[in-house]
Formats: structure tokens, C-alpha cells, sequence
């Protein structure tokens, strides 16, 4: 894990976590919390892409789990964890846009259901938010598995018609049109049921703030979410970001 650091960090140690359904936002926003937090950015959801893309190049069979356990195991992964900087490796090769393309999001839920691929890279999450000690971290099951004593804790939540327009508005952005009605409900409702099988995020544990942006544009939901920092860290929570 590429180690991030900030000349402005404020030195008291500070884990957000951040959970949330396909196309709820938690990408975008958790970046620009992070920015505000002066604090680094953990992707979770690219951790188990950059499994899958490792297992598609490498031919493993998925349909045998413990093929796929051990391809995660033993899968070299270097990831960014500044909220700038893009940028995955796995073994030295640059998969940053290639674990975003349709063959990966076709399959990572297929990886991200195997109960020891969980575990392994719950292992190396709970890693990188230990070194970096003041840090963001997104995904389905920060708030509950990987970072349940974090600092502050928020399931970032929208309607399932707004995040499939979310959705639908990734891809024009990316480049690809034409994308049909079903391809976007497998991506977004789909997804999520199938991950829904080994982490709960439809609705907020116990402690976990829950913020509904379905009504809220971006900059809203990035107040509500620090917003709920403040509220449970106990702390003023932007001590600087940016200069």
C-alpha cells in the first residue's frame, strides 16, 4: 500500500468510516472528506477489484473458492491512499483504469463473496488504516467488520433511482453510452444483492450515522457526512486540509 502523507496533517489520529450501496456516492465523497480532514483515502471496493482483474489475468477458475482465496493471498497489490491520486498496481502493472472496466465489474462481486478473500483483504485494509493513522476508509463493511471502533462511522445511502442515475452518469463520463436499463439495475441492485449475502449495508448498525443524499446535491452531502465526524469524534473535525 502506497503510504500517503500531508506536510499539514493534524498529528491526533482520526478513522472515518464509510459504508454504503452501489452508486451511493461514498467514492466521491469520502475523497472530498478526506481533503477537508487533511486525512488519507482507503477505496476498499478497488481492493477487490484489483482481485478479480488479478484472477481474470491469471486464468484462475472462478468457481473454485480456494483458487481464488489463495490468488488474493498471494496478489502483490500497491494502492494510492492519497484522495488525489489515483493509482493501483498489482504486481507492477498499472491497473487503475482496467479494474473499472465491465469484464472486472462483472466480476468482483463473484470474488467479493468469498468468505477468505474477505478476510485476507479485511487484513491488509485494517493494515493500511493503522499506518496511516488518520484516515478515510469506504466500502460495505468498514463501519461494522474492518473499523467498527473508528472514530466516526456513516452509511451513505440514496434512493436505488438515483444511485442508478448515478450510475448511468459514471459511465457517460467514462465513455460508455448506450448502456442498457438491465446491465444498469445488474450493476447497482444486482451488486448489491449479492454482496448483501456477506455484509450488511442497507441500514446503519448500531452508532453509525445514517446520511440520505438523495435529496442533497454533492457539497450537502459532504457537510452532512462531516457533519456526522464532528458529532461523533467529539472533536472539531477539519483541522486544515488543503492550505
Amino acid at each position: 500500500m502506497t503510504e500517503h502523507t500531508r506536510d499539514d496533517v493534524a498529528p491526533a489520529p482520526l478513522v472515518v468510516a464509510v459504508d454504503g450501496p452501489s452508486g451511493s456516492g461514498k467514492s466521491s465523497v469520502s475523497k472530498a472528506v478526506a481533503r477537508r480532514l487533511g486525512a488519507a483515502y482507503l477505496d476498499t471496493g478497488a481492493m477487490y477489484r484489483a482481485v478479480a482483474w488479478h484472477c481474470l489475468h491469471e486464468g484462475v477458475d472462478l468457481a473454485d473458492a480456494e483458487a481464488v482465496a489463495a490468488a488474493a493471498v498471494a496478489m502483490d497489490l500497491d494502492q494510492s491512499t492519497d484522495p488525489d491520486v489515483e493509482a493501483v498496481r498489482v504486481g507492477g502493472t498499472d491497473v487503475t483504469e482496467a479494474i473499472r472496466g465491465p469484464e472486472v465489474t462483472d466480476t468482483v462481486s463473484t470474488v467479493a463473496v468469498v468468505i477468505p478473500v474477505r478476510e485476507e483483504l479485511h487484513r491488509r485494509q485494517r493494515a493500511a488504516i493503522a499506518a496511516a493513522g488518520r484516515m478515510v476508509a469506504e466500502g460495505r463493511d468498514i463501519t461494522t467488520v474492518v473499523a467498527p471502533d473508528a472514530h466516526a462511522r456513516v452509511l451513505l445511502t440514496a434512493s436505488e433511482a438515483v444511485r442508478t442515475a448515478r450510475r448511468s452518469g459514471q459511465l457517460a463520463a467514462a465513455g460508455e453510452t448506450g448502456v442498457d436499463a438491465g446491465t444498469l439495475h445488474r450493476q447497482v441492485a444486482g451488486r448489491d444483492a449479492r454482496d448483501a449475502t456477506v455484509s450488511t449495508f442497507d441500514r446503519p448498525a448500531d452508532g453509525v450515522a445514517l446520511v440520505d443524499s438523495t435529496e442533497l446535491d454533492f457539497e450537502q452531502t459532504v457537510a452532512a457526512v462531516l457533519a456526522a465526524v464532528e458529532d461523533q469524534a467529539g472533536i472539531p473535525a477539519v483541522k486544515g486540509g488543503r492550505r
